[in-house]
């Protein structure tokens, strides 16, 4: 039974937006009212600066690294326990119970879970997304590319079944959150890093 608060502890810790509090802490805003109106480090890096946005981003991944190691250390290892505790910090962040379920899109706290339960296959998928954001400067294009690569090096490296499944739920999980961006990718609208926000 104990293990089982793993899961409700990683919602909880998934829930704690840093992206909310660095806005409201250092200039007293809800950064959900500005640039995109994602409560994530993308959007903090555009409002608040370059500091501000990687803070938030390992921050993001430590709370993905965290839940899976409360939730390896209370059931001793149990793998699905891991697996459970790394879904319920993504969703936690992507609908945090303290900030009225609007959350941000779980990218960064997605490759904390994944580089913690899977390291080769997220350095991997984690390289090529960079890759494809130094080229073209699309985040949203590298962090979509990031959860579609996932799945196939863990199904081909033999992983765990439960990681596999894990990372087609987070890949389902990044692309609704992320359908918005899809379609401005499509139509030539979304916004390049570095580049003034469009419409």
């Amino acid at each position: 039974m104990l293990s089982y608060a793993s899961l409700l502890i990683g919602y909880l810790l998934g829930s704690i937006s840093f992206s909310y509090l660095a806005g409201k802490l250092l200039k007293g805003i809800d950064i959900r009212q500005h640039g995109s109106g994602n409560a994530g480090a993308t959007n903090t890096l555009r409002v608040l600066g370059k500091g501000p946005g990687i803070t938030v981003l390992l921050l993001d991944m430590i709370k993905g690294v965290a839940a899976v190691w409360i939730g390896t250390w209370l059931s001793g290892g149990d793998p699905l326990i891991q697996v459970l505790s790394g879904l319920c910090v993504i969703a936690g962040h992507n609908w945090p119970v303290f900030f009225g379920f609007r959350g941000g899109k779980g990218i960064a706290t997605t490759i904390g879970v994944m580089v913690t339960l899977a390291f080769l296959p997220a350095l991997i998928a984690g390289l090529i997304a960079i890759a494809s954001i130094a080229l073209t400067r699309y985040v949203s294009l590298g962090s979509l590319l990031f959860t579609a690569i996932l799945p196939i090096l863990i199904w081909f490296m033999h992983y765990p079944v439960a990681i596999f499944i894990l990372s087609l739920l987070l890949f389902v999980f990044a692309w609704v959150r992320h359908r918005s961006n899809i379609g401005k990718l499509l139509t030539g609208r979304e916004n390049k890093l570095g580049a003034k926000r469009q419409a």
